[in-house]
């Protein structure tokens, strides 16, 4: 895992910290509903890095005789638990105390306090999003944010960024509900307020679940890793040809491959032996988070065959439902 994946967290984690004791705080004097889910908001993304920590921390862990393809998948499992709380938690307590609010309003107290508050938050989760920013900005490249963000394999790269990005806007609806409250006098715009900041948790959490389910379920590796093992095994001399090429993710830094190739019927089992060893070396030398890379000899014919077996098979389904 990329080790600018552990300074985003980290940040993010200082950031939120900091800004859910400073609106916890404001809330408590002033009675602001919107202010209240600004603080749940950030409570819930403290408790959000801790977790991505700990999963980024269990992915690491070595195989073993029960897992012998590895731990990688932990922090997908645990970017996907985030997304949950995100919905839940987030979501759920900044609607529930938008409707409360409408239902039995209540005059903000010394709105001053809310808008230093505010003014502090946006300093400190503008820090936080400026430092995920700029580590996502170096492995985008071309592609536009929302693409980037779709191929990501690391998580806790976009999920910060996005958490930040809806904290950013959670404030300025929270500035927002605060002025036209004090301004016309009505302090149900505050809990309007706390309900679109709900709105905006949950959009930015369903969105996070759709992308970690695809990894937990397991993605393949990106196009120029798959391209490149694919022309890696075209060049080797003994190769007649690549037949297909599986890969699956891992983690943001280890993928497996499953390679069905075609072999010079000329070479001894000796010769075949060393030409595996040395594609997997050639391989792994331009690919390193190629972790595993399981290659089988076999025919067009029998490998064509195999797939339309699989293709029929999926057309019927399965026949016990």
């Amino acid at each position: 895992m990329a080790a600018n994946s552990n300074t985003v967290v980290y940040a993010a984690l200082a950031g939120n910290l900091l800004v859910a004791v400073t609106k916890g705080i404001a809330a408590a004097l002033t009675g602001s509903s919107a202010m209240l889910s600004e603080a749940v908001h950030s409570l819930v993304d403290t408790g959000n890095e801790v977790l991505l920590l700990y999963g980024m921390h269990q992915s690491r862990r070595k195989a073993d005789a029960a897992h012998p393809l590895g731990y990688g998948r932990e922090i997908y499992f645990w970017s996907f638990i985030v997304a949950l709380l995100i919905f839940a938690v987030g979501a759920g307590v900044s609607v529930y105390e938008g409707i409360t609010h409408i239902q039995a309003p209540e005059p903000i107290d010394r709105p001053w306090i809310n808008y230093v508050v505010l003014g502090l938050s946006l300093v400190f989760e503008g820090g936080s999003w400026w430092v995920a920013l700029k580590a996502f900005r170096e492995t985008k490249g071309d592609q536009s944010y929302v693409t980037a963000i779709t191929n990501s394999k690391d998580p806790p790269k976009f999920m910060v960024l996005l958490e930040d990005t809806a904290a950013l806007i959670g404030i300025v609806i929270a500035f927002i509900g605060t002025w036209a409250s004090v301004t016309f006098h009505e302090p149900r715009f505050d809990g309007v307020a706390s309900i679109l900041i709900g709105c905006v948790l949950a959009s930015v959490a369903v969105f996070l679940a759709r992308e970690s389910k695809g990894l937990l379920i397991g993605e393949r590796a990106d196009p120029a890793t798959h391209d490149g093992i694919v022309r890696i095994a075209e060049a080797m001399p003994g190769v007649l040809r690549v037949n297909g090429l599986l890969t699956t993710q891992m983690s943001p830094s280890e993928i497996i491959g499953a390679m069905s190739l075609e072999f010079d019927d000329s070479l001894s089992l000796t010769e075949l032996e060393r030409l595996v060893s040395r594609m997997e070396a050639e391989v792994r030398a331009s690919y390193p988070q190629i972790t595993s890379l399981f290659i089988k000899p076999q025919s067009p014919q029998i490998y064509d065959a195999a797939r339309k077996r699989m293709a029929a098979q999926d057309q019927l389904g399965d026949p016990s439902l």
